[in-house]
């Protein structure tokens, strides 16, 4: 480059173009050295499948991984191979070393060292496996492009995250600019259409390669949805499993042998490694972990209890874990009172998570329900906690609306008041209009949602611009109150501006069951006989006679009184 005086830059980019080519030059041209130490490599995970952990002390020295910290730098540079999924990349096959890896994090070395480091601290001390790395990194002076920089914090965006204005945000500036009651993109200043926030894995997958080229550690982030489902892809060979097994069974032994930090450490590791795959919560489950796990929520440690409390939730999406979770002795009291007292923000909030993915299954909602300070603090955390953590506090509290009993109990606990205040708030609005929906069978809730000023415009107002199940969830919410409420609300429920052209577009575009809602509430405000709404009944009849041609609004305007769907829980996503 010197010889030919190349600019800068093109310098840059030519060295960028040699490491890519080494990286993927077939194998017929590797180093014979460097084809040995791969097959050595691959050997050792074999050995896994048969049962027979390997040595590894040698090995691992070989490949240039020497403490803790090289051994998880290794392990998060395999993540997020696995994560981008390159055209050349065999990802059981990557899968397999990751697993190894683990293993030898904990079999081989303090895994306490591994967190101290945030950088790299030289080309020499840390080599990449061979054929899945890149060269070294001598230069450690650079400063961020603009283009990785969130707009928001200006910090190096760890989660990037594309708006609906098609802006890049980092994850957690945006959701707390949004929490904050601004629509408006900061950078644009474009409403904001909706909340959605879609990962941007090109541009994620480039600060990526950035943060390698300078040694910098680049975490992946854990709100990524799609790392658990790929990380549990690449490790589902036989080698990769029993390779986590074994891991698994000298993190349990460090939940009961060693020091209270190291505690911390093994809750971490079981924690992310319940993440990712059924068959990995099912053997941690049975090895113990979950009475272990239960200890620490006590824990003066609040990184310990984060990690248990959060590992209990990952080890919950499996059903026959969280009959394990319910049967141990104080387990849920000890969640509850995470939930009420935890140290962290992000344990309360996965202590609430925790309980809507208990609720989902019948058997358990009323004992949840029963729990003292499980309901009021599910609507405390509604009414005055995170984005995040009000979504996992409607959606508990909605599944265990689904109760037959659950009524008397939500009146009780204030969480009917959160819910009708949360009809307000676009995040959690559509499930908050589910469970009054369900909850409103009783005349005392009716009353009380009855008795806000508010409720009925805003379930109007969700009826215009929600998706279809919540555009579904406020027709049937707003068909209780006038079916069980009296002819005083349905009154209220007639004057209000725009319905005739809100039930119009349910009932062209609605679902099958909203349409069904929508016919029955236009019946219901042209039976009463107050002049007020009979006035507005003339426009809905309008509606009704307008739609006579369509042979299924008509069959849908001709049922009569109805009641709610059956209720559905719904099934808990990974954290």
């Amino acid at each position: 480059a010197a010889s030919i005086r190349l600019s800068h830059d093109a310098a840059g980019h030519l060295d960028l173009l040699r490491s890519q080519c080494r990286r993927r030059a077939p194998a017929q041209y590797h180093d014979p050295d460097e084809a040995a130490l791969r097959h050595r490599l691959l050997a050792a995970v074999q050995q896994f499948e048969l049962g027979q952990p390997p040595p590894l002390k040698s090995l691992l020295s070989d490949v240039g991984i020497s403490d803790a910290a090289s051994c998880q730098a290794e392990i998060d540079y395999l993540e997020e191979q696995i994560l981008s999924q390159e055209e050349d990349t065999d990802l059981l096959l990557v899968g397999g070393v990751l697993a190894l890896l683990r293993y030898s994090l904990f079999s081989q070395f303090d895994p306490g060292n591994a967190k101290a480091a945030q950088y790299w601290p030289s080309a020499g001390n840390l080599q990449r496996l061979p054929s899945w790395g890149g060269g070294g990194c001598d230069d450690t002076s650079f400063s961020v492009p603009k283009e990785f920089s969130c707009p928001i914090s200006l910090d190096l965006m760890r989660d990037p995250v594309v708006a609906s204005t098609g802006q890049t945000y980092d994850r957690p500036s945006i959701i707390q600019w949004i929490g904050e009651g601004h629509s408006t993109c900061p950078n644009s200043g474009q409403a904001l259409a909706d909340n959605r926030l879609v990962p941007n894995r090109a541009l994620r997958s480039l600060i990526s390669q950035w943060c390698g080229m300078y040694c910098f550690q680049y975490d992946s982030p854990e709100s990524n949805e799609g790392m658990a489902e790929c990380v549990a892809t690449a490790c589902s060979s036989k080698a990769a499993i029993e390779a986590n097994k074994a891991t698994a069974r000298i993190l349990v032994r460090m939940l009961v042998e060693s020091s209270d930090s190291s505690k911390a450490v093994a809750a971490k590791e079981i924690r992310l490694l319940a993440k990712a795959g059924k068959q990995n919560r099912a053997f941690i489950a049975e090895l113990g972990a979950i009475p272990l796990l239960c200890r620490l929520l006590l824990s003066s440690d609040q990184i310990a209890q984060e990690n248990a409390v959060t590992a209990l939730l990952n080890l919950s999406i499996y059903e026959p874990n969280k009959t394990r979770i319910m049967e141990q002795e104080g387990c849920l009291w000890l969640i509850v009172s995470v939930l009420q007292n935890g140290w962290t923000t992000e344990a309360r909030e996965n202590a609430a998570a925790t309980l809507f993915s208990l609720s989902v299954v019948h058997d358990y909602k009323k004992m949840i329900m029963n729990e003292p300070g499980a309901l009021e603090k599910l609507a405390c955390m509604l009414k005055k906690g995170t984005p995040r953590g009000r979504k996992d506090a409607v959606m508990a509290l909605f599944n265990l609306s689904t109760h037959a009993e659950s009524s008397a109990r939500m009146l009780e606990s204030s969480a009917v008041v959160a819910l009708i205040e949360s009809l307000r708030n676009d995040t959690v609005s559509e499930e908050a209009a589910g469970a009054l929906a369900l909850l409103m069978k009783q005349p005392s809730v009716v009353h009380l949602v009855g008795s806000s000023e508010t409720v009925i415009s805003s379930l109007v107002g969700l009826m215009r611009r929600g998706t279809p199940k919540g555009k579904e969830n406020a027709v049937s919410a707003l068909y209780e109150i006038c079916r069980r409420g009296g002819s005083t609300l349905v009154r209220r429920v007639a004057k209000i501006p725009g319905l005739n052209t809100v039930i119009q577009n349910i009932m062209l575009t609605g679902t099958k069951r909203a349409k069904k809602k929508a016919s029955l509430i236009v019946k219901m405000c042209q039976r009463s006989q107050m002049p007020s709404a009979m006035s507005l009944g003339t426009s809905l009849r309008v509606v009704d006679h307008s739609l006579v041609g369509n042979s299924s609004l008509r069959r849908a305007a001709s049922f009569g009184s109805g009641e709610l769907s059956n209720p559905v829980s719904i099934s808990v996503h990974v954290p």
